[in-house]
């Protein structure tokens, strides 16, 4: 088991002094995975010396307008995800770790699950994200970047386990699988939505925050930590019989990886999740 300051290449986090200690390697290639409307604009200006930009909405999802079919942000197809890649310079060689704004990992969450979900060896998420990095003194960039484009990256499938829609309806319904929302208290109780249609959660969901995965200074708890919490949450059940969501398929990685951290089981991702389920006119469960 790994804890937080012996962070190997196979487990998930890395920390900025370990990131500092391989910066030279090779096939390292240090991706900024921020999302939102100023994301880029704030990568241009200020990123991990060397970090490449992935662009969450386009690159990490496919764009939709219907997301009542696969949610807000829907995975790209296999051939588009092994295009993207290749052109971001990542092969099966490639060391790649994933940094985001967030501290901890969202959307850098999602792209190491994606890289996870097709098999590739060596991916890890900065503990802390950008704020950690900033903190110990990484050096940071403002010049742009370049990116040594490959051939596409040899894809065969996913091969983490999703739920789709027709799954989650029969989990909800008879109780055949814990499903874990990651999304806020307020958001999953239905106080407030500020950004699907209907605020409130899926019949028979859990919420467990992915916050509460955080220690007070925005780093994951310690993997000893996290197989608690997590085990005691599930009571025993195995990962093909959990189903984890948060709104659109994007933080909930980040409790996955937090699973994963534990040296836990990875278990099943619902993609499409509140946004997909709450345009469904499917049962729900609102505010009191």
């Amino acid at each position: 088991m790994h804890n937080c300051t012996d962070m190997s290449e196979g487990h998930p986090l890395i920390t900025v002094s370990e990131l500092q200690a391989i910066k030279n390697q090779p096939n390292l290639i240090v991706f900024d995975a921020s999302a939102g409307p100023n994301a880029k604009a704030n990568y241009d200006a200020n990123h991990l010396e060397g970090a490449l930009y992935v662009d969450t909405e386009n690159q990490l999802a496919t764009p939709t307008l219907d997301a009542s079919n696969g949610g807000r942000h829907p995975l790209p197809t296999l051939d588009k995800f092994s295009e993207v890649l290749g052109l971001l310079g990542v092969t099966p060689a490639s060391h790649v770790v994933i940094y985001d704004d967030k501290q901890a990992g969202n959307a850098a969450a999602r792209f190491w699950w994606m890289l996870k979900a097709i098999g590739h060896a060596k991916v890890q998420v900065l503990n802390g994200g950008l704020q950690s990095a900033k903190a110990a003194g990484h050096p940071m960039s403002s010049k742009k970047e370049t990116i040594t484009s490959k051939e596409a990256y040899p894809i065969k499938g996913w091969q983490l386990a999703l739920a789709d829609l027709e799954e989650v309806k029969v989990a909800s319904k008879q109780g055949s699988a814990i499903i874990v929302d990651v999304r806020s208290a307020e958001r999953f109780d239905g106080i407030t939505e500020p950004i699907d249609l209907i605020a409130g959660h899926i019949p028979g969901a859990a919420n467990i925050p992915f916050t509460t995965n955080l220690n007070a200074n925005g780093e994951y708890l310690s993997p000893s930590e996290l197989k608690e919490k997590y085990t005691q949450a599930f009571e025993g059940q195995k990962a093909d019989q959990v189903i984890v969501h948060c709104g659109s398929g994007i933080t909930a990685c980040h409790t996955l990886l937090a699973m994963a951290a534990a040296g836990l089981e990875i278990p099943k991702l619902y993609i499409g999740s509140w946004s997909e389920w709450s345009r469904n006119d499917l049962p729900m469960v609102l505010a009191k």
